[in-house]
């Protein structure tokens, strides 16, 4: 599948990080366009707790980069506000552990604005929100609860795990006529290094990538779990089986076309995420495949997730959280069944 929709003109690439990455995205959106205006704790002088917004204050000022008191709920709401006056507005939550304050504004305004007027209001607006654990963080510091927010008729979720992907899908949202949750893998911030174009593009909003093509089994994730997952299937490759490796990108709306293509395809399928097991998106991507594909299995589908706890504190978090090993138990469960 064509990974941008629309191709940077000059050429020129720079080797950025996720985070970085996310920082350009927003750079090159607030000098195309002065709707988009950035606003949340900490953003401004401050840079943000990641350093995501670091620059922007400088450069646009305190009235385009707005620090906010300690209220989500104002947040969002001041963004809905925003979407319906004409600006492209995005708002930073420093931890997604701290959007339960702002849940009515989410749910209830920004995710229904458009079906409540009959489509005849958008709401262009994004939230950003760092999620998931292993960087020893406190309680409501790791939480990885997407499926939630998917489950919210009127919210585009998203989910990168490279810079090339954070930079052109961050874009896509912010061009977007929709509410757009952007889930930002905090633990792969700066885990690595990219090439990326420094001009504008974008990768379009709810389709998949095939990280690799395979013959055998589809291994599925998104995130952060996208560095467990390509592990497990690095090691696999090795030992003579054939894989295909599918990132997600967009949780919601949900790339059901190239799931459904891989699996009749391989006959196998494992499906990784951090956030708990009982209602999680593996359990919607099992479904989707038993409803239309499950003639094609040859074996059960395997789930490799979190557990059904919050995140465990420091010393523990780690065994919560899908490695590597936990992938290959699951895929080779699935080849010799």
């Amino acid at each position: 599948m064509s990974q941008a929709a629309q191709a940077p003109a000059s050429g020129k690439t720079m080797r950025a990080t996720i985070v970085q990455a996310i920082a350009n995205a927003m750079l090159v959106e607030m000098e195309r366009d002065p709707s988009v205006l950035v606003l949340g704790e900490d953003v401004g002088k401050d840079g943000g707790v990641f350093r995501a917004t670091e620059g922007l204050w400088d450069r646009f000022g305190e009235d385009r980069v707005m620090d906010t008191p300690i209220a989500e709920s104002g947040i969002v709401g001041v963004s809905v506000g925003l979407a319906l006056g004409g600006f492209r507005p995005i708002g930073e939550m420093q931890f997604m552990g701290f959007i339960y304050p702002a849940i009515n504004q989410l749910l209830s305004h920004a995710a229904r604005y458009r079906w409540r007027t009959r489509g005849r209001h958008n709401l262009p607006m994004v939230i950003r929100m760092p999620y998931g654990g292993g960087i020893h963080a406190p309680e409501h510091h790791s939480e990885s609860y997407e499926a939630f927010l998917s489950h919210s008729p009127g919210l585009k979720v998203v989910i990168p795990s490279t810079p090339y992907d954070a930079k052109g899908l961050l874009i896509s949202a912010i061009r977007d006529n929709d509410a757009v949750v952007f889930m930002e893998p905090k633990r792969i911030y700066r885990a690595f290094r990219e090439e990326i174009p420094v001009d504008a593009y974008t990768v379009p909003i709810g389709k998949a990538k095939i990280v690799h093509e395979g013959n055998d089994i589809t291994l599925i994730s998104y995130g952060a779990m996208m560095r467990p997952t390509l592990e497990a299937a690095e090691t696999l490759k090795q030992e003579g089986v054939s894989v295909e490796v599918i990132d997600l990108r967009t949780i919601m709306p949900m790339d059901q076309e190239a799931i459904l293509n891989s699996v009749r395809k391989t006959g196998r399928c494992v499906v990784v995420h951090e956030g708990p097991r009982t209602c999680g998106i593996a359990a919607e991507i099992i479904a989707l495949i038993n409803d239309e594909a499950i003639l094609n299995l040859l074996a059960p589908i395997g789930r490799v997730t979190g557990y059904d706890t919050p995140m465990p504190l420091a010393k523990t978090e780690l065994a919560y959280l899908p490695d590597a090993k936990r992938v290959l138990k699951a895929a080779r469960s699935a080849m010799e069944f």
